[in-house]
């Protein structure tokens, strides 16, 4: 029994549907290291109903949806625009040399961490189109990982070790590993975080000395650092809170000592200076010999003008060889004389005017 016409035209129609473009790729997500390569693969095939144009075409999809999608690379016309994206400048092209036979994968040189998103893969053939989604999560290795100890590393204390890494995609894990002897292994005290990378030594020992490796580790890679541990005895702290303390009562003994000698000095040469001034306002300024000298003759001569030659026999006996001087003047005794010898002097000057 031969079939209706109307489901032959059915059976037609869905056969040219299962012939008709189709992507055959199956990978949907990728996740690669920084600095990697990625090939986002888009494979398809065609069929003899698709006649027109091919058309391949790579877009970014926001994580906003309140944002559009960007082309990033097309192929067209036998040509290839790869000019959308300035950040994939240089780094993104087709797998394929030919695109148009079947491979319209694209390869992502030196991954970026601002790769990560949603590619969409598009081709177009009239009448046949068809689309893919591909996740690509792009991750850090851990790098610049840096290990320290925090504490005292004496016996009986406590002790942390740490270790971060300054750079990587979480989640970072981080594991200690201690190396004694060509063997590994912490100590039975310890214990470890993972997540933030602590490590604590309980009440350590001398034993527990040694180095120790600390290693950070995502999903991409690993990183490494290490650290050497030396446990010691404790320090004698009361006697460096003994010398301390005596060093700082001789430093102020010293600085003390030294106030004390400026002050004194100081002192004295402020008396040396009131005792020079006192001296110099005492000090009268001395006399002049000559002066006085001539000053006392010619009180003599004045006197004696008036004598006449009749007289001058008896006067003339008196003694004016001596002449005065100063250290004469300021002698008491001295001075009674020459007071005595003036008072003869007028006695003669008035007989003589009697006369």
């Amino acid at each position: 029994m031969e079939p209706p016409p109307l489901v032959l035209l059915v059976g037609l129609a869905l056969l040219g549907l299962t012939r008709s473009l189709s992507i055959t790729s199956a990978e949907s997500a990728f996740e690669k290291a920084q600095g990697e390569r990625v090939t986002l693969p888009c494979t398809f095939e065609l069929s003899e109903e698709d006649v027109g144009t091919l058309d391949i075409e790579w877009v970014l999809i926001p994580a906003d949806i309140q944002k559009k999608e960007e082309t990033i690379i097309l192929y067209s016309g036998d040509r290839i625009y790869n000019h959308y994206h300035p950040a994939l400048a240089g780094r993104l092209q087709f797998t394929s040399s030919d695109p148009k036979s079947g491979d319209g994968s694209v390869d992502i040189l030196n991954l970026k961490s601002a790769d990560t998103g949603t590619y969409q893969c598009k081709v177009k053939k009239a009448p046949g189109v068809e689309s893919l989604k591909i996740q690509l999560n792009v991750l850090v290795k851990p790098a610049s990982t840096k290990c320290s100890i925090e504490g005292s590393q004496e016996i009986g204390k406590d002790i942390v070790l740490k270790c971060a890494s300054q750079e990587g995609t979480p989640l970072l894990y981080y594991d200690w590993r201690r190396v004694v002897t060509g063997t590994q292994g912490l100590p039975a005290t310890s214990v470890l975080n993972k997540n933030t990378g602590e490590l604590l030594l309980k009440n350590a020992s001398k034993d527990y000395s040694g180095t120790y490796s600390c290693v950070a580790s995502n999903r991409v890679g690993t990183d490494e650092c290490s650290v050497e541990l030396n446990v010691t005895p404790p320090i004698n702290t009361a006697g460096v809170i003994a010398g301390a303390i005596l060093g700082t009562l001789l430093g102020l003994a010293l600085l003390a000592f030294l106030v004390i000698c400026c002050c004194k000095k100081h002192r004295e040469k402020k008396y040396e200076k009131e005792v020079h001034h006192e001296i110099r306002e005492d000090v009268l300024p001395p006399k002049s010999r000559s002066s006085t000298a001539r000053s006392y003759i010619g009180s003599n001569r004045s006197s004696l003008g008036s004598m006449s030659p009749s007289n001058m026999e008896g006067y003339s006996k008196t003694p004016y060889s001596q002449v005065p001087s100063e250290d004469f003047e300021r002698t008491s005794g001295q001075n009674q004389t020459i007071a005595s010898s003036k008072s003869d002097i007028a006695h003669k000057i008035g007989d003589i005017t009697v006369v």
